[in-house]
């Protein structure tokens, strides 16, 4: 090749190079939960694992907080994009105050909690005069347990509760004698067990309504929105990855990783969770069901008898289901 073509053939190469397009850079979008170590956390790992966040152009960016109403707050003052994982009782408290919250997608459609106890206990009734652990005086897990008490026939009001916020930390004061009972999520539950502690009942067998969702902040929501529909989409299809049983020992695996939990308790709590049907796996919100926290909401006085449902939802992303 002749210098005058070498340097022809440069000029072009240049042109090229600056022509094409530069890569686009992924959206980050900011995702807090509570307890790094939550089985309800599952598809937010598996979506970043399996690189399906990726594919969509989307970098996660995890923070975690001690308690879920702590999760919320962040939602509303927008430190945070959305929620995960996330009890569906602080974002309906929040927008009822007229907070910036919006509830995006069902994740867990069954409360997947157990109620642990010391191991000489062995009954719902012998928790009169006892101190439960649980999230705190508002959080769903309080809700859960009078429902679970009041149908045992023990009045709510003979138990003595103390908040300690995430399942480790109950699970913790469980633990250490400070509490003779504890509400547990898997699979700090099976770990229960397996330790020795009674289990008093599935709250699932008690109540029937939906546990959590992913919220978001409206103002960055609507900023955003091909943004937010892309995440959703990807955390949809990483709950579909979850609950195929052809999948089932690389899920634990993943679980196993970013917990530090027992290879065993992971793999009872996929089992609980899959084979009993606790993950949403359509991304659409029942309103019919959804209804049934809000009516509970209403008994318990935390918001009026003239809330309605559809103040919950942002109709540009949210899908409905009756």
């Amino acid at each position: 090749m002749t210098a005058a073509r070498r340097a022809k053939a440069l000029l072009v190469a240049v042109a090229l190079l600056f022509a094409a397009p530069a890569a686009r850079a992924a959206d980050t979008v900011i995702a807090g939960g509570v307890s790094s170590a939550s089985a309800n956390l599952w598809p937010i790992y598996i979506g970043t694992r399996k690189g399906f966040f990726a594919e969509a152009d989307i970098a996660v960016d995890l923070v975690f907080s001690p308690s879920n109403s702590a999760t919320i707050q962040q939602i509303v003052v927008n430190a945070i994009n959305v929620s995960i994982g996330s009890g569906l009782v602080d974002p309906i408290r929040a927008i009822e105050k007229g907070a910036p919250v919006a509830i995006l997608r069902i994740e867990v459609r069954r409360p997947p909690y157990a109620l642990l106890a010391q191991p000489a206990i062995k009954s719902m009734k012998a928790l009169a005069g006892k101190i439960v652990s649980v999230g705190g005086a508002k959080d769903i897990t309080r809700l859960f347990l009078d429902r679970m008490l009041v149908a045992s026939g023990v009045d709510p009001k003979r138990v003595d509760m103390i908040f300690a916020g995430a399942t480790s930390a109950r699970y913790s004061a469980l633990q250490s004698g400070a509490a003779q009972a504890a509400m547990l999520t898997a699979p700090y539950n099976f770990d229960a067990i397996a330790a020795g502690f009674t289990n008093l009942g599935l709250t699932a067998d008690y109540v029937d309504m939906p546990f959590s969702g992913v919220a978001t902040n409206r103002t960055w929501a609507m900023q955003n929105v091909g943004t937010l529909r892309r995440f959703l989409a990807v955390y949809t299809k990483s709950i579909g990855w979850l609950v195929d049983p052809a999948n089932r020992r690389e899920a634990v695996d993943i679980m196993v990783s970013v917990s530090r939990l027992k290879a065993d308790d992971v793999e009872h709590a996929y089992d609980f969770l899959v084979a009993g049907g606790f993950f949403e796996p359509t991304g659409r919100i029942s309103k019919t069901r959804l209804d049934k926290v809000v009516d509970a909401l209403k008994e318990l006085g935390d918001i009026p008898p003239g809330f309605v449902t559809e103040r919950l939802f942002l109709p540009e992303v949210t899908e409905l289901t009756e």
